[in-house]
């Protein structure tokens, strides 16, 4: 009977259904016998003691709200009785971790740093670039300064995929968006940041930047915020200046080909790795299996000198101060505390509730509060210490875990991962998405239901380890080999077999 349900922490007072639980099916919890007074779904919660009316509600060992009635044991705890503890803007305090394990972070900043997590020190084969950036593939991107383009460059994208189907090219693609045109201000800022940041990509060993002519998003300046590129790898004309567009970027494509012709793999370590982490469509199994797994990859990567991104600011709300405390310093600190406060005000000032969080989707799953969900969310950055707050659009500076500004929506966090320097994406999920970017982006289940259901979707199942088929130590030296694996080009991800491979910009600006 015990197996039916999960206790994740001593100091919880709920516990995790891990199959659907019947109206009145007998547990034994504590040695002392309780009958469950209602249907509960798999993955939601349940008291394991009786739980008072305002009294806190525990879980990972954490506050995720409070009861806004009585609840007996055994009964289901949900949005119907259970409630955020969350406020608006809020003073923190830094309480960092212990000086030991800064100490140890600051020193594991180098390939042949000792491994964590149980994991052993692996290479993958990736192609430097002239910038010394390691790109996981070698492909052509084709980038528009404005959506009056997309349909000219997703032919000269297919097109040119055909043409040059036998070159040692990886494949030709473009990435469409409806921006670039009268946009001021932040919001033009947005798109150049995000466009700048695949022009100096590293799996793009060629980029075609195709342009109207006429648009606010003007060339030099998208170059100006890009900085330093490798000028020989990139091609760039406006529409309105060419007879026949097509042809003229087919005719580019083909430099790009020849440019990129001797371009190979090479022995690349750990820390020339990029990952982004990201969550989507979590439920109550997220936290649990998938999001924890991927944290122990992201202390692998970082203790050996490599780069974890970690992003989804409103998905830190409830557990930020677990990230404050692991601050590199207190000038990290500060740092954290303005993107965080920043992004508060983001929602105030757009008249907006902070916590309009779970989505509904969530809710179905298991999670009630935000509390509950950015602590699982937060569990993809492991335990290693933050080096880095960055800007939306900023390009990650050197290894470590790195906090990025972006929101929770799927496509615009993980677009901004690869605009920050992601070479791959590990992306975990509880419901499914078929969403995918212009890197690999493997998929993790939370549970094998749906990895069963959407093969075409997931790439590896972490539910395995609710299923008691495989251990927590073998599931992330798996992950860690089909990292590996698809960094390496040996293996591809299901969003590049099915041809997922699309961007979304963040607007918050004017449009003329």
């Amino acid at each position: 009977m015990q197996k039916a349900i999960l206790f994740i922490h001593p100091l919880d007072n709920v516990a995790v259904a891990i199959t659907p639980l019947a109206k009145g099916v007998a547990l034994l919890i504590a040695e002392a016998a309780i009958t469950v007074p209602q249907d509960i779904p798999a993955g939601h919660k349940l008291a394991i003691r009786a739980i008072r009316s305002q009294e806190k509600i525990f879980k990972y060992g954490h506050c995720i709200g409070h009861a806004t009635q009585d609840i007996p044991a055994g009964a289901w705890v949900h949005s119907h009785n259970l409630h955020t503890d969350l406020a608006d803007v809020l003073e923190y305090k830094y309480e960092p971790v212990s000086e030991v394990r800064l100490a140890q972070a600051s020193s594991q900043t180098s390939a042949n740093s000792p491994a964590q997590a149980g994991l052993r020190p692996s290479v993958f084969r990736g192609y430097r670039r002239a910038s010394g950036k390691v790109g996981t593939r070698n492909e052509i991107w084709i980038l528009n300064t404005v959506g009056c383009v997309n349909i000219s460059a997703e032919r000269i994208a297919k097109i040119g995929r055909e043409k040059f189907a036998d070159s040692p090219v990886d494949g030709v693609f473009s990435f469409s968006h409806p921006y670039g045109c009268g946009q001021l201000g932040d919001d033009l800022r947005h798109t150049q940041k995000v466009l700048a940041g695949l022009l100096r990509h590293p799996n793009a060993g060629g980029v075609l930047v195709l342009g109207l002519g006429c648009e606010n998003n003007q060339m030099q300046q998208l170059l100006k915020v890009a900085g330093e590129v490798d000028r020989s790898r990139l091609r760039f004309f406006n529409s309105q200046e060419v007879q026949d567009e097509v042809e003229a970027g087919v005719t580019a494509i083909g430099e790009l080909v020849v440019r990129m012709q001797n371009d190979t793999r090479r022995e690349c370590a750990l820390a020339d790795l990029v990952l982004g982490m990201k969550c989507g469509g979590s439920d109550g199994f997220s936290g649990i299996t998938a999001n924890p797994l991927v944290g122990r990859i992201a202390d692998m990567v970082t203790n050996n000198g490599g780069t974890v991104l970690l992003t989804e600011v409103p998905e830190m709300f409830g557990a930020e101060q677990q990230l404050m405390n692991r601050a590199q310093n207190g000038k990290i600190f500060q740092q954290i505390v303005a993107m965080i406060n920043d992004f508060k005000n983001y929602f105030i000032s757009h008249q907006q509730p902070i916590y309009e969080n779970p989505a509904p989707g969530n809710i179905a799953g298991g999670i009630t509060t935000l509390e509950e969900k950015s602590l699982g969310a937060i569990q993809k950055g492991g335990t290693a210490i933050v080096s880095q707050v960055l800007e939306y659009g900023e390009p990650a500076q050197h290894g470590g875990l790195a906090l990025l500004q972006a929101p929770g929506n799927d496509g615009v966090s993980t677009t901004a991962l690869v605009a920050g320097g992601a070479t791959m994406i590990l992306f975990t999920t509880g419901r499914g998405t078929p969403l995918g970017l212009p890197v690999p982006t493997i998929k993790i289940s939370s549970n094998s239901a749906i990895y069963q259901k959407k093969p075409q979707w997931i790439d590896f199942n972490a539910g395995a380890l609710l299923d008691g088929a495989a251990t927590q130590d073998e599931l992330s030296q798996q992950l860690l080999s089909l990292v590996l694996q698809v960094a390496s080009g040996e293996m591809k991800t299901q969003n590049e077999i099915h041809g997922y491979k699309e961007i979304a910009i963040w607007k918050d600006g004017v449009t003329l």
